[in-house]
C-alpha cells in the first residue's frame, strides 16, 4: 500500500518519536523510506542537521530498514510537497510542533497537508 515513505526531519524533540511511526509504517508495508531535511538559508547549522541525519539513517539501518537520504534548502512545506512529488511518495509521515492560534502562522504540517499531493500522517 505504501511503496515509498517520505520522512521529513527536523531537530524538535518530537523527531526521534516521529521516527518511531515511519519505521513501523516502513516494516510493516515493506516500503522504501526516504529521509529528508530541509535547511532554511541562514538559520539550521548544517552540521547539526547532518548529524541528526546520520542518526536517524543509523537507527532505520540498526531496525534493518535501509533509507535514502535528500538534504534540500528553501522553505520546509514547499520543499517537502516538491520532494513527495519527485519521488512518488505514498505516504508523508511528520511531527507537529502545533498551530499557532493566536496568530495567522500557520506549523509546518499544516502547510504540508495543504500542499502534499499524497496523504500526510501527522504524529502529535
Amino acid at each position: 500500500m505504501f511503496d515509498t515513505v517520505l520522512f521529513p526531519i527536523d531537530r524538535s524533540r518530537q523527531a526521534m518519536d516521529t521516527a518511531a511511526v515511519a519505521l513501523k509504517l516502513a516494516q510493516q508495508h515493506a516500503s522504501r523510506l526516504v529521509l529528508l531535511s530541509v535547511v532554511e538559508p541562514g538559520e539550521d547549522d548544517p552540521t547539526a542537521v547532518a548529524e541528526l541525519l546520520q542518526q536517524a539513517r543509523t537507527r532505520f539501518e540498526e531496525a534493518g530498514v535501509s533509507c535514502q537520504v535528500i538534504e534540500r534548502e528553501g522553505k520546509p512545506a514547499f520543499v517537502i510537497g516538491d520532494v513527495a512529488d519527485e519521488i512518488n511518495a505514498d505516504v508523508i509521515v511528520m511531527g507537529t510542533r502545533g498551530i499557532a492560534i493566536e496568530s495567522d502562522q500557520q506549523s509546518t504540517a499544516a502547510r504540508v497537508i495543504q500542499l502534499a499531493p499524497c496523504p500526510v500522517l501527522v504524529v502529535p
